[in-house]
């Protein structure tokens, strides 16, 4: 009877529906502000909802309303899924789905436990995170630690299709949150830190075929450009990729493409960014290392990339540029733009124009920056500071003070973007590094890093982290709130005029978003990096947030490691954060007293 009460809660139009109109009807849950269909809300991946029950005058009597325990004890990104009467909830491997009966506070309606080879968790880079399920056609799609996707039966849990999309001996694992546009579900790869080609891929909806590959690196038939695929308005040229490699490194270039994913209904495009080039070590792979570090714009319907931009050519920090691209019509000193937002690990502030991929502004987001002191607006490129860019000197030596940290001024953590004020509201790291790079050789299977690593705080300050406004038409902060610790969870903007963040700590804050002023807090059992959502049920809203510290920022806890320079730099950078929390996977939702 609950099964048949949520069938029916779901629009027949979204269990039916295939090809074109399954995303037609996809499109149209989205726009629902009473259910979360995807991962980012919406697939401008703005984290903004239009409820407004709960607002900056009532935030302060929220109260936490019912829990669930996930049972694993790794770290918890991502976020669960609305659709109709049911919540879908995922862990971090072995990558458990839950289907929760919202009429009943969370009653276990089904459950999905995959079986998977654990020899898949060394070669995980950054802890055994999964960053979410998407939906679509009557279908909810889980992507597997070993690359396999898998389709369940939204209503049964029964498994519809399986695929493997990447092999783990070669270190190639999934982390990331699928996306389904049109008749094609759509998936990347992590990899990065183990020399992978990494790629992404658009299966078929209906059965789960390959439909297209489209790799980072590689020659024009690999990565999918044509005549026409442009950057910064000039077309790039046959090989584009393959001539920035010296000899066959691109094969195992990196790249990898773990992170967030939009998409442009009208434009016909999706967009994304892709990681690192391997090895960490930039002495050994001279040359920009195209395309890694790449924001790409590319036709769902074929793979093939309209335009590029790359970031951080030569990458020589681990600045991989994954972090999400948000989609949002603003004024861009003072023109109305179809704009492309993306706060990148380097520290810069994109924001582009989306149809063309045309660079309107660069600016810091972190005044702690210093590895470059600017991006060129008529090249792309930054203006790099020798004396904090390893190998500059042709030589691998320890390179001091390196701000931000290969962990980015922010990571995969998703800002996000409030049309009511136009303001992006950004969860940031505050955190340098110094990094010695050592030559490394390549191994299939085996890292292939190449770096030692030590991460702390800006010099003369003791805060990892900042909660900041931005306003990306001027590339300026509006306000910043600092942060004991890194804020490693996503945000969520809503109409109520208040902005959720949840903190490693494992507080759920919501501030004023004109201000920044808190306006609630409460501990939940675990620190936070998964990403808040909201929801209405019975006429009532909900926050609903994942704790369950790890990821990066927590490795050490997540996985016993100790030394300083364990966990690529991180370890000693938050070993403090064993004295504010503890393991432990739960979902808390909150919602007003009646």
């Amino acid at each position: 009877m609950k099964l048949s009460r949520f069938w029916l809660a779901i629009p027949a139009l979204a269990l039916f529906a295939s090809g074109a109109s399954a995303n037609d009807a996809l499109i149209a849950l989205s726009k629902d502000p009473n259910q979360w269909v995807m991962p980012p809300r919406d697939y401008a991946n703005t984290r903004y909802s239009e409820l407004n029950q709960i607002n900056k005058d009532n935030a302060k009597n929220l109260r936490p309303l019912w829990t669930f325990s996930t049972g694993v004890l790794r770290g918890h990104e991502g976020g669960p899924l609305v659709i109709g009467d049911v919540m879908y909830v995922h862990t971090p491997f072995p990558n458990n789905v839950f289907a929760l009966d919202l009429n009943h506070n969370g009653q276990i309606l089904w459950k999905y436990e995959p079986k998977q080879d654990p020899t898949v968790i060394p070669v995980m880079c950054c802890d055994t995170v999964n960053r979410g399920v998407a939906y679509g056609d009557g279908k909810i799609f889980l992507y597997q630690a070993d690359t396999t996707l898998v389709a369940l039966d939204a209503k049964t849990g029964n498994v519809v299709w399986s695929v493997k999309n990447g092999d783990p001996k070669k270190g190639e694992t999934g982390t990331s949150a699928p996306m389904v546009v049109k008749d094609k579900v759509i998936v990347g790869i992590s990899g990065g830190e183990f020399g992978v080609q990494a790629h992404v891929t658009g299966y078929n909806l209906k059965d789960g075929s390959k439909a297209w590959r489209a790799y980072s690196e590689g020659p024009d038939d690999q990565i999918l450009f044509d005549a026409n695929t442009t950057e910064l308005g000039k077309p790039v040229g046959k090989d584009s990729s393959v001539k920035t490699w010296q000899g066959d490194q691109w094969k195992i270039g990196g790249g990898g493409t773990w992170g967030w994913y939009s998409y442009d209904p009208q434009l016909n495009l999706f967009y994304y960014g892709s990681g690192n080039p391997s090895t960490w070590n930039p002495v050994q792979r001279p040359g920009d290392n195209k395309w890694s570090m790449t924001i790409f714009a590319r036709n769902p319907d074929t793979g093939v990339a309209k335009w590029v931009y790359q970031m951080t050519p030569h990458d020589q920090w681990d600045y991989d540029g994954v972090n999400e691209m948000i989609l949002a019509d603003i004024n861009v000193k003072g023109q109305p733009t179809k704009a492309l937002v993306h706060f990148d690990r380097n520290g810069f502030a994109y924001t582009l124009n989306r149809e063309n991929g045309a660079l309107l502004v660069a600016e810091k987001y972190d005044p702690k920056v210093n590895w470059a002191t600017k991006v060129d607006m008529q090249t792309g490129r930054p203006e790099v500071v020798a004396q904090f860019a390893p190998g500059s000197a042709g030589e691998d030596k320890n390179y001091k003070a390196i701000c931000p940290a290969a962990l980015g001024s922010k990571d995969q953590q998703p800002a996000a973007f409030s049309p009511k004020t136009g303001l992006f509201y950004v969860p940031t790291n505050h955190v340098c590094m110094d990094y010695e790079p050592f030559k490394v050789s390549y191994t299939a299977g085996q890292p292939y890093v190449g770096a030692t690593l030590s991460m702390f705080p800006p010099p003369g300050e003791n805060n990892l982290g900042n909660f900041i406004a931005w306003d990306a038409g001027a590339g300026k902060i509006v306000w910043s709130n600092p942060e004991p610790f890194s804020v490693w969870s996503g945000a969520l903007a809503t109409a109520g005029d208040v902005v959720f963040y949840g903190t490693l700590e494992g507080y759920l804050k919501a501030v004023d978003m004109q201000t920044g002023k808190e306006l609630y807090r409460f501990k939940t059992p675990s620190g936070i990096i998964g990403n808040v959502n909201t929801y209405s049920h019975g006429g009532k809203q909900y926050i609903a947030v994942l704790s369950g510290v790890g990821g990066w920022a927590g490795i050490g806890m997540a996985a016993g490691l100790t030394k300083d320079t364990d966990g690529l730099g991180a370890v000693g950078a938050y070993k403090a954060l064993a004295n504010y929390t503890q393991l432990g996977g739960v979902l808390t939702v909150f919602g007003l007293p009646e």
